[in-house]
């Protein structure tokens, strides 16, 4: 979204029309004219570039809405539909994601993220069919603006596609006769979606002044086209199983890094600092989703601190493994260290366990009585106690941005492209260990296979980016899903604590919602819902 202090100044410019106040006398030639002057309507808003910031402004606040990334802590809950993590209230409705219980009437982030990502579309068409209507606008002003409308449509696209298959393909602005239109085969949706982002990345600059951060950049739909195709590359998406798709993956992914240099982009030095808001729009975040309070925060501090609705459980603990590389029960570190000692430094940075130190007191283990475990990662809080002011923060209270793509995620896409295109070459190993030397741990070992590379990167991607809400596409598309999700969870004494179920023919598209299906007769639900 844009910069904090922009936003505020562009979200106040539509209430400032509303105060406009009418002065109309008795002798007036106008008074019979019925076009309100004290408010914006479609025939008077598009008129100065300050509407046209104003109109974009609100396609990026969808960003921030329920069922996108935003409201409480959408993204974050999205890791307990995985082995990584438990939601013990359902909260919107990822606990029956993660039990096999979702059904078109389930609500909650199945609802929303359809309705949400619709609403930013039609956002996107109407800005883009109307901007042109502003006469006095610079025009590298207007070109850079329908680019970034453009990057953004095709981020709503992508999501809908990816969790609901088919969906309608609308590209003009909002009007009754769309309320009938039937599903879009996928796979043209996803044309139109690399179409934008291809067009956007023509336009979008490298790079903004500190006025205009979190604006859409070149490197950000660069990035955002190298996940798409990496998505239609992988198992799930590709089934016709072409190795082409690979490669054009990792050349996608290749291209963001060509542009490392001159964009700035990077890995932070530190793993842990990298969430917080004192190190927001660093070298490593290529798009995120900006928050400020009280004009939009996300409630991230509430969820980690005390409902503890994201929390880690057993089964991610054991997966990092030991500082020297080697998992818990083949490294020899294990027979001399307890048991949460010399791990990968990512797990402190991660998960908060008992005896850790945590806002600047000892973790008992009813501390996080859910599971044993709290999720740190994407909070402010750290061993050290917390400053007064921000020790009790409450719902919608919170800063932290939620990066939606960051510069590791491009090495790591790189990686796994690269190896399963051509197998495991110096260039797949540079990526995947720059990762791992920036958490501090050591590089793969040499001559591994192609399978023993895919594993590997497959282990480091859910370590990398442990709680960030990535994994569950990851588990989706690689189709491991219907393994890993047919398990139970359990907490930090290992008592089991929750049965996972994953219906393969079933549990890899999310259903079309019920009120959806209402409103519009044409479309049709997904299989076995």
């Amino acid at each position: 979204m844009l910069q904090k202090d922009k936003f505020i100044g562009m979200k106040k410019i539509v209430p400032a029309g509303l105060s406009l106040t009418l002065l109309l006398t008795a002798c007036n030639p106008d008074l019979l004219d019925t076009a309100p002057d004290n408010k914006y309507v479609e025939s008077n808003f598009w008129q100065t570039e300050q509407a046209a910031d104003a109109a974009l402004t609100g396609c990026y606040a969808i960003l921030r809405w329920d069922g996108v990334y935003g409201n409480e802590a959408t993204p974050l809950w999205e890791e307990t539909a995985t082995p990584n993590a438990h939601n013990d209230t359902d909260a919107k409705g990822f606990a029956s994601i993660a039990t096999g219980l979702q059904s078109s009437t389930t609500g909650g982030v199945i609802a929303n993220r359809w309705a949400r990502c619709y609403g930013g579309i039609g956002r996107c068409n109407t800005f883009l069919a109307r901007v042109d209507e502003i006469e006095e606008m610079d025009e590298d002003l207007r070109a850079r603006m329908k680019a970034e409308a453009k990057f953004l449509r095709g981020l709503y696209y992508f999501m809908l596609q990816t969790y609901f298959g088919d969906v309608p393909l609308i590209l003009d602005p909002p009007e009754k006769e769309q309320a009938n239109l039937p599903r879009t085969n996928r796979e043209e949706v996803v044309a139109q979606v690399l179409k934008d982002l291809d067009e956007a990345a023509a336009v979008l600059p490298l790079k903004y002044g500190s006025a205009d951060q979190g604006r859409a950049t070149k490197g950000a739909a660069l990035a955002l086209k190298a996940r798409v195709l990496l998505f239609e590359a992988s198992p799930l998406f590709n089934t016709g199983n072409d190795p082409e798709k690979w490669n054009t993956a990792a050349n996608a992914a290749q291209a963001v890094m060509d542009l490392a240099d001159e964009a700035g982009y990077g890995l932070f030095p530190d793993y842990r600092s990298l969430f917080l808001p004192e190190n927001e729009n660093n070298q490593e975040v290529i798009f995120d989703v900006q928050y400020i309070y009280p004009d939009g925060g996300n409630s991230f501090d509430l969820i980690g601190r005390q409902y503890n609705t994201n929390a880690p459980v057993q089964g991610l603990v054991d997966a990092y493994y030991m500082k020297d590389g080697l998992p818990v029960d083949e490294s020899p570190l294990s027979a001399t260290s307890g048991r949460y000692e010399n791990r990968d430094p990512r797990f402190y940075a991660t998960v908060v366990f008992p005896g850790d130190t945590f806002m600047g007191q000892v973790v008992t283990e009813d501390r996080f009585a859910i599971t044993g475990y709290g999720m740190e990662k994407y909070t402010i809080y750290t061993e050290s106690p917390a400053p007064p002011d921000k020790a009790d923060l409450k719902g919608g209270q919170s800063e932290t941005n939620y990066i939606v793509i960051r510069y590791a995620d491009i090495l790591m896409m790189y990686a796994e492209a690269k190896n399963e295109y051509s197998g495991p070459d110096a260039s797949v190993y540079a990526a995947v260990n720059a990762v791992r030397e920036r958490a501090g741990m050591p590089d793969f070992p040499a001559g591994l296979s192609k399978d023993e590379m895919r594993e590997a990167i497959q282990h480091e991607r859910r370590i990398e980016f442990a709680g960030e809400g990535y994994y569950y596409n990851d588990i989706r598309r690689w189709k491991t899903a219907e393994v890993l999700m047919n398990a139970p969870v359990h907490n930090w004494e290992n008592q089991e604590i929750e049965k996972r179920i994953f219906n393969p023919a079933r549990d890899y598209w999310w259903p079309i919602p019920q009120t959806e299906l209402d409103l519009n007769p044409s479309l049709e639900q997904n299989p076995g819902y």
